[in-house]
């Protein structure tokens, strides 16, 4: 009877079509959620010019461009000790783990069993004793699910991208950090700008005093202005200790930031004497690129979008191989002899045939959490822009009014000087000088202040621009985790695709919220 033979296809091209098979991942490919990006920043100057590389704030150490050693030597501590800066290194670190602890699910696993086992039976009949025997084992075991719907690539895509947006927690925490530490800085030497203007005025203040008592004494002043120009002074005196209160506390949160106690930390006293350096600007558009906390928001965004592969993935049937072999015998000096030996190898299929709906509420789950994660990235680039423009008015403001406080402060000075000459000839009463005093004491304050704010908006619109930071920090600080390459030379399909935006291997539709579906 003729027989028609069942063709089989080669070992070689079996895996190579399972390797093919393996490169099939299903769900939908990451694309960056659009944003509202402005063409151009509203409080930025007339004629300001689009910052060329030689015009940008050290990548690193932005805080330099203020020139200020003991602002330097602070800024060093912090970055050694600051423990924030060091709690967002340890979640980093764990999410590094993660990444691999997702990579090896790429591989087979092996292990080895022995066991010896002695089982005894009693006879059915009753009529003999049973029987007692030994049995021992020895085995290697190996299994190996291929990623055929590329259940495993999303799973390390989505962990590749939580390790970025780790690396991006940890620079916006250490930016963060770096940025208060200036600003906390600022505040505290503007307060001793202020604390030498406390003091020039007691010491002026006294003078006064002393001026009065001699007018008194030679009668040409009344007992009540002695006593005026003694509470002014005390006033005074009790402003400028006042002022140390202010200043111990930001002593004390500069040295909680750079890992110090407050009990051990101190900084000498040197008032503020510095303007703003001027800081070059970029498109708006470079927002995205520049701030990691930006850059952490989108790659949460692509975490979660491998999310939803993971979960499509799901609806899918596994196919296993499994091989195993060994030895086993009931004497164990027999064990590791050719007629022990043992083995089994064949693949298995499985798949959910009813599961109750589970597998549908974790994908519409998968989606809502984009969608979230997408509202999240926009919010985040909105408050970016914010941020940006509440600094560069700051600073455009405060140029301008600082201007007319010098011119202040300038009359002011004047005014007393003629009002003091016209006391000590006796023109005017002791009334005249205390209101020109007050006067010129409360615009110099205002002058010190306003220079302390300068400062402080100065390394706010720094931080809003990023400090210096980009995105391909973040690739060299992660690197890369594609899926191995097998011996055979078929690329299985990793999650380089969704690492970097622009390097996606095909254009997917984005809905309104910007999710990418099938």
């Amino acid at each position: 009877m003729p027989f028609t033979r069942i063709p089989v296809f080669p070992r070689k091209s079996a895996i190579v079509l399972v390797l093919a098979l393996a490169g099939c991942a299903v769900g939908p490919n990451y694309k960056r959620p659009e944003a509202a990006i402005p063409a151009a920043y509203k409080e930025a100057p007339e004629g300001w010019k689009v910052a060329q590389p030689a015009d940008q704030v050290d990548r690193g150490n932005w805080w330099t461009i203020y020139n200020d050693p003991q602002l330097n030597d602070l800024e060093t501590r912090l970055n050694a000790s600051n423990q924030t800066v060091a709690q967002f290194a340890a979640v980093y670190r764990q999410a590094r783990a993660l990444v691999s602890e997702a990579r090896a699910s790429y591989f087979p696993t092996l292990g080895i069993t022995g066991t010896g086992t002695r089982s005894g039976s009693s006879s059915r009949t009753g009529t003999s004793s049973g029987s007692v025997g030994n049995n021992f084992d020895l085995s290697l075991n190996a299994s190996w699910e291929p990623d055929l719907w590329g259940s495993v690539s999303r799973t390390v895509g989505a962990q590749k991208a939580g390790e970025q947006s780790a690396a991006a927690d940890l620079a916006n925490a250490r930016l963060s950090a770096q940025g208060t530490l200036a600003q906390t800085y600022f505040q505290l030497r503007s307060l001793d700008a202020q604390q030498r203007l406390l003091d020039d005025t007691v010491a002026a203040y006294q003078r006064t005093l002393q001026l009065t008592k001699n007018q008194y004494a030679q009668g040409t002043a009344a007992r009540s202005d002695v006593i005026q120009a003694q509470t002014q002074l005390l006033s005074a005196q009790a402003s400028a200790i006042d002022n140390g209160v202010a200043r111990a506390q930001f002593e004390h949160a500069i040295a909680a930031l750079v890992g110090e106690p407050a009990s051990t930390f101190s900084i000498a006293s040197s008032p503020l004497d510095a303007t703003p350096p001027e800081v070059a600007l970029e498109m708006p558009s470079a927002i995205l690129e520049r701030r990691p906390d930006v850059a952490s928001a989108e790659r949460k965004a692509a975490a979660a979008n491998e999310q939803i592969g993971v979960t499509i993935a799901a609806f899918f049937p596994t196919l296993t191989f499994s091989a195993s072999g060994g030895f086993q015998n009931s004497v164990l000096s027999q064990l590791l002899t050719a007629p022990s030996r043992f083995w089994t190898l064949g693949p298995s299929l499985a798949a959910n045939i009813f599961d109750g709906g589970l597998r549908i509420a974790q994908t519409e789950a998968a989606r809502a959490a984009y969608d979230s994660a997408v509202a999240t990235y926009r919010q985040t680039v909105l408050t970016a822009f914010q941020d940006v423009e509440d600094n560069l008015a700051s600073q455009r403001i405060l140029a301008n009014e600082v201007v007319v406080q010098e011119q202040a402060v300038a009359s002011a000075q004047q005014a007393l000087a003629i009002v003091t000459n016209q006391y000590k000839s006796g023109t005017v009463g002791f009334i005249n000088v205390l209101t020109a005093q007050a006067t010129a004491f409360t615009t110099e304050q205002k002058l010190a202040s306003i220079a302390g704010q300068r400062m402080v908006s100065s390394v706010g619109l720094i931080k809003a621009l990023g400090g210096g930071w980009d995105t391909a920090q973040i690739d060299q600080e992660t690197g890369s985790a594609a899926a191995p390459v097998p011996a055979s030379g078929v690329v299985l399909k990793g999650p380089s695709a969704a690492l970097n935006p622009a390097r996606g291997s095909s254009t997917v539709a984005a809905t309104s919220s910007g999710a990418a579906k099938e």
